[in-house]
């Protein structure tokens, strides 16, 4: 095997893919921290009607809920050892809130 550094295909680190995903999770917060603050900027900015308000809220909404989720697969993470695998409610919601966040977002700029 040229070029290939022996032991490196037999041995893993087990603690850079915690790190990977741990990184990646706050990554995925960062964006949604940023998306809301976009739609609560454009709201503000085109006046604040009833449809501008209510997007915002649903915008929101999904920004805190993807918080709470990533917060709580960060600490999951951090733990050492073996993390956790994401459960399929924790998976559906952190599809809805990505959803919500950038529906609501949408929305803002839209109306």
């Amino acid at each position: 095997m040229g070029g290939v550094t022996p032991g490196l295909l037999g041995e893993r680190d087990p603690g850079l893919q915690p790190e990977r995903t741990r990184l990646a999770w706050r990554r995925t917060t960062l964006a949604s921290t940023v998306v809301a603050v976009l739609a609560g900027k454009a709201g503000v900015a085109g006046g604040a009607s009833g449809d501008v308000l209510a997007a915002g809220v649903v915008c929101c909404a999904g920004w805190a809920g993807m918080l709470v989720v990533a917060h709580r697969r960060i600490r999951g993470l951090a733990g050492g050892g073996e993390p956790e695998r994401l459960s399929l409610g924790y998976a559906a919601g952190v599809v809805v809130c990505v959803l919500l966040t950038v529906g609501g977002g949408v929305g803002v700029v839209l109306w």
